[in-house]
Parts: structure tokens; C-alpha cells; sequence
């Protein structure tokens, strides 16, 4: 399989190139990626396991997929592109906010993105790709925010970043 470009962005998101995905996780440069939370009518989060195989954070659970765009797709299509080959779902998303983050791995490498989260509301359950996830499930907010903090291992970076905003976004528009 051939491997994934990203998108390399300023602070601005503005495009200023593209690099293999690895060599970007490498040099730890700034890139465009996206975040999809999927919740349920309970208010519950689809949390995905991610696959054992996968070259960075295997079997941790994190939102309910993320990725990276593609040059000349938007973050909505990146985002319904995602969600369909990862969980076989096909959902209205909205985007809520992005912002950036910096995340070292122990294998040396380090997400540097630009994160787009989106947001949308299903009642069924994921078709998985197992060569992407490993399992999945529903959990609530508070539930979730208790597991991060008694257990922060088994939670992707990336998420533990993204949890608090989303959730405090969630709260204000209540």
C-alpha cells in the first residue's frame, strides 16, 4: 500500500507543501489532521481501540477515528472519507473548532497538527475495519473523564488533548 501524503500547513492552515506522512511524524512538522467524535441520543462518545499492528499508539482507545486530509478534499470530506473506511458509517458531521498540538511518541516519532474536530450523532454501531481498530465502544463524558485520569495509558495523546476542549465546547452550548 502506498503510503499517505499529508498536508503540511502554517499557523494560518494555509498549505505550504506535502510530505510522506512518516517523514512529516519524523521531522515532527506541522500538518492538517482531523478529529471525529461520534456520540449517540444518551450523550455517550463511540470511543475506537486502536488497531495492535498500528506503527504508533497500538491498543489504545482515542475518539472515534482521525486521520488526515488529502490535497483538494475538504475537512468534512476527509473527515465522512475516514469514518466510512475506519467504523463503516456514514454520518452528518459538523465541524466544531480546530486548533494545534504537539505530541512526542516513544518511537521517536511526533504529531504535530493542525486538528480539525468534527462532531456528529449516530445510533448505530460501527462495521470495524479490523485493520484499523481493534474494538470499539460507547462511554460517557464523565465516564471517560474518570478513565483518563485513573488510567492515562490506555487513552491516545492526541485524545487526552482534544477530550477537555471538546467537552468544555460540548458544555457551553448546553
Amino acid at each position: 500500500m502506498k503510503e499517505e501524503n499529508v498536508i503540511l500547513v502554517n499557523e494560518s492552515d494555509e498549505p505550504i507543501g506535502v510530505m510522506p506522512k512518516m517523514e512529516a511524524h519524523q521531522k515532527a512538522l506541522l500538518h492538517r489532521a482531523f478529529s471525529v467524535f461520534i456520540f449517540n441520543s444518551e450523550g455517550k462518545l463511540m470511543l475506537q481501540q486502536r488497531a495492535l499492528h498500528k506503527y504508533h499508539s497500538p491498543g489504545l482507545w482515542t475518539n472515534t477515528c482521525c486521520s488526515h486530509q488529502r490535497l483538494g478534499e475538504s475537512n468534512l470530506e476527509a473527515g465522512n472519507r475516514r469514518l466510512f473506511e475506519e467504523m463503516g458509517m456514514k454520518v452528518d458531521l459538523e465541524e466544531l473548532f480546530s486548533f494545534i498540538y504537539k505530541a512526542p511518541f516513544d518511537n521517536g516519532l511526533t504529531e504535530h497538527e493542525l486538528d480539525h474536530v468534527m462532531i456528529g450523532y449516530s445510533e448505530q454501531s460501527p462495521v470495524i475495519n479490523k485493520e484499523e481498530v481493534e474494538d470499539w465502544k460507547w462511554m460517557g463524558m464523565d465516564d471517560i473523564k474518570t478513565d483518563i485520569n485513573t488510567q492515562p495509558e490506555a487513552y491516545t495523546a492526541w485524545f487526552k488533548i482534544i477530550f477537555d476542549r471538546v467537552h468544555s465546547h460540548l458544555k457551553k452550548q448546553s
